[in-house]
């Protein structure tokens, strides 16, 4: 399986190691995988594989790292600290993604 993935034709690459680089940023130096883990309520196992860009972290998970350390899931999946604020067509009804 390669670590970074094309998802579907037009649309953005997940690439797993960077998430892996971002989560593994967000824990810094003075807390331990254990602790994060602890915090997340995940496996350290696991979570070393996400650091690793071995294994692709759900949604659940996301939201959870997300709320416990109040950054947004677009910043764990992109880098970027704001999502894209382009408008879309949705049944004639303009929203922003």
């Amino acid at each position: 399986m390669s670590r970074a993935r094309q998802k579907s034709k037009g649309k953005a690459e997940i690439n797993l190691c960077e998430i892996g680089r971002r989560i593994r940023e967000l824990r810094g130096f003075d807390m331990t995988q254990a602790e994060f883990a602890r915090r997340i309520g995940m496996a350290q196992s696991y979570l070393s594989a996400l650091e690793h860009g071995e294994k692709e972290p759900g949604a659940a998970v996301l939201f959870a790292i997300s709320k416990e350390f109040g950054i947004s899931v677009d910043w764990l999946l992109t880098g970027e600290k704001h999502g894209l604020h382009r408008k879309q067509r949705l049944g004639g009804s303009e929203l922003r993604s």
